[in-house]
């Protein structure tokens, strides 16, 4: 519905005054003696009239106002549960039948004046469900609607499920501003079941030793019998225990098998299946422990406790190729076995050495070695022996006081990559304690943060990097580290933006530099069997400038001893490569490519691992999705009523909100209005020239 008026810019008692004028105009032109008719002359005044008044009238700068009413229709979003356990559960006759219920009921609902969108648990939209989905996120899936459609009217959802999560929250923890009708789906009946419920490990763990791995194992309505657990690789079993279960039972089977070869191992764990089981594929699992031979050392010296250093542990400790160590005089101490610049591979200063000359010796011992070095400057901070070491900082005068700064990202950074998502939620860190003054920094230096004062980035690091004599040293101007991750928790619910920078700084100092002008890796160790295997190479010349057009053969081995072959051509913006459909195993990969006429290869392994979360747990959950619709204003029915579910959605009308949009444009700019005065002049000119008055 459009609404128009007119409003002025004078007042619009003038209007009157242009009848007048137009009138007045009119009638001295014709009221005289004429060649034409009396009807002639009356259509000749009529139209002079008309013209002369809107010449006028436009003067008065007359404007159109016109109102357009929007009508948006209440969105109601029917979602399938896309996930392989309904699959395992139904025939293909109750999935199509399914089907053919939610398209009813979309027809239904499209009628009572609705926005239909039909989604699957991920949010993408589907038009005939296949049911893999390798995991069921409920409790997301719902939560993602009411973003999804911050902006919309939403009428209400309906989830056709099994109720089975194994994914994120219980959908009973969140709250929804909407109806959520639920269709259940699936097989309630709870049959005699064996499963491997979880299994721990160590992900990583070193050549040599002895690992602890713990299966637990859950059975379901049965009666005693004995439970056989079997620890195997490549098909050789390396333990093997045997408990007793009756009725509902948490068992637990320990093993420590021996870590005695180098790389990525593949374990099976498997579960002797019983007569009276169904759901068999939850009787074994596979898992995979990378075997090395040490971990890296990274050692923290600090004069005095401080937030940052806990806040630099949590992103070491996450690595699990990472020791930390740390050395506070007085507080927590180390041997001098320990704090031996050869069993260091990068020692972290915190305020050190400090002005009082606590971690002064220390601090000597590593400046004169080779290990790589990572300085946090603060007030406890003693410059001038930093200054008397040679590290790439030092102030043209001591500085007597500092200064608060926000960090700015450095898009030219290049030493390795910050995710687009970090980057913009850098610059909104809380500002640091910098020291005030000209500092100066050698020309080989590399800012990986920039000092942002307000609005104003400058052209002063913050964070940076220098190579001294192949050995790396980083450089941060401040401390107070830990109110950039208390922060982004804050407001993100973690912090990943601080875990990805300074988790990549530490790797890159930590990290001897590779020399190889030929690389080529996954981009991670481990690949789910539902995600693609992407490798990146990169390739370059003598002077280490990437060059591209190179031709990448890879070939993959299986753990099976299959083999597969692939090739790509690098260019400036394709230095990737996807493998897909790749099944569970550990994997070698060869890279080869021919540089300056020798052929260069790379070899080494990633294991890719099949998600079973689908096939833990087969029997559905009515009661949970029972309790969804009652505490949203929903309902539930089984598929076997669905069609009352439709009846009952026939009677709930959509109600549509009403956008109202102003918009404003000045009359003479309305192209009808030309064209009437075109007409009109035309209309007097040709007659006046027809009846011979000019």
């Amino acid at each position: 519905m459009n609404q128009q008026r007119i409003i002025f810019d004078s007042p619009s008692g003038y209007i009157i005054l242009c009848v007048v004028i137009a009138a007045g105009i009119a009638y001295l032109l014709y009221r005289g003696s004429h060649p034409w008719s009396d009807m002639w002359n009356k259509i000749l005044l009529a139209a002079r009239f008309i013209l002369l008044f809107f010449l006028t009238f436009l003067l008065l700068g007359p404007i159109v106002k016109q109102i357009t009413n929007i009508f948006e229709k209440p969105v109601f979003v029917l979602m399938y549960d896309n996930s392989a356990s309904i699959r395992q559960t139904t025939d293909t006759t109750t999935r199509v039948q399914l089907e053919q219920k939610i398209n009813g009921l979309s027809e239904t609902l499209t009628e009572a004046g609705y926005d239909v969108k039909i989604s699957d648990l991920q949010g993408a939209a589907v038009t005939q469900p296949q049911f893999r989905g390798s995991y069921s996120d409920l409790g997301g899936a719902l939560k993602r609607i009411s973003s999804q459609y911050e902006s919309s009217q939403i009428g209400g959802v309906l989830l056709a499920s099994d109720g089975i999560y194994n994914e994120g929250v219980s959908p009973l923890y969140n709250v929804y501003n909407y109806p959520v009708y639920t269709l259940g789906v699936g097989d309630t009946t709870q049959h005699p079941d064996i499963l491997i419920r979880d299994v721990a490990y160590n992900k990583i763990v070193y050549q040599g030793n002895k690992f602890p791995v713990r299966v637990e194992v859950l059975t379901r309505n049965l009666a005693e019998v004995p439970v056989n657990v079997s620890l195997m690789r490549r098909g050789k079993v390396l333990a093997q225990q045997t408990k007793n279960a009756a009725g509902d039972a948490l068992l637990s089977f320990d093993f420590q098998p021996l870590a005695d070869e180098q790389g990525m191992q593949k374990l099976d764990i498997k579960v002797d299946v019983k007569p009276d089981e169904v759901n068999v594929q939850n009787n074994k699992a596979s898992v995979f422990v990378e075997v090395v031979e040490g971990k890296k050392k990274i050692l923290v010296v600090a004069s005095s406790p401080h937030p940052d250093i806990k806040a630099l542990r949590e992103v070491v400790d996450k690595n699990p190729n990472y020791e930390f160590l740390l050395h506070i005089p007085g507080v927590e101490t180390l041997t001098p076995q320990q704090l031996d610049p050869q069993q260091i591979d990068l020692a972290v200063f915190h305020q050190a050495p400090d002005t009082k000359g606590k971690t002064r010796d220390l601090f000597r011992q590593f400046a004169i070695s080779k290990t790589p070095l990572f300085l946090i400057v603060g007030s406890q901070t003693d410059l001038s022996q930093v200054a008397k070491q040679n590290m790439p900082v030092a102030f043209e005068s001591a500085p007597r006081d500092y200064d608060e700064v926000i960090p700015g990202t450095n898009p030219g950074f290049s030493q390795f990559s910050i995710s687009s998502e970090s980057n913009a939620i850098i610059p909104n860190y809380p500002p640091v304690s910098v020291p005030f003054g000209k500092i100066r920094t050698p020309g080989s230096a590399t800012p990986v943060l920039f000092q942002k004062v307000g609005a104003v980035l400058t052209e002063k690091p913050l964070l940076y990097i220098d190579d001294q004599d192949h050995r790396k040293i980083a450089v941060m101007l401040g401390e107070g580290l830990w109110r950039w991750k208390l922060n982004e928790y804050d407001r993100f619910e973690n912090s990943s933006a601080f875990d990805e920078v300074f988790s990549k700084l530490i790797q890159y100092l930590s990290t001897g530099e590779d020399k190889r002008k030929f690389r080529c890796y996954p981009v991670k160790q481990e690949f789910s069997d539902t995600e693609p295997v992407v490798f990146e190479s990169q390739v370059y010349n003598d002077i280490f400038e990437p060059v591209y057009g190179n031709v990448i053969n890879i070939e993959l081995t299986s753990d099976t001893g299959k083999k597969s072959r692939y090739n790509y051509t690098t260019s400036a913006g394709n230095t990737r490569y996807q493998i897909g459909g790749l099944s569970e195993g550990v994997y070698r990969y060869a890279a080869t490519t021919k540089l300056a006429g020798k052929d260069e290869r790379v070899t080494g392994e990633f294991a890719v691992i099949a998600r079973q979360a689908e096939l833990q747990n087969l029997t559905a959950d009515f009661d949970l999705l029972k309790k969804i619709s009652s505490n949203t204003g929903g309902q539930f029915y089984p598929l076997s009523k669905a069609d009352e579910l439709k009846t009952s959605l026939q009677t709930k009308k959509a109600k549509s909100v009403i956008h109202s949009e102003e918009s404003y444009s000045s009359l003479v700019n309305l192209k009808w209005v030309f064209f009437l005065l075109l007409a009109l002049v035309s209309l007097e000119w040709f007659a006046r020239k027809f009846f011979g008055s000019y």
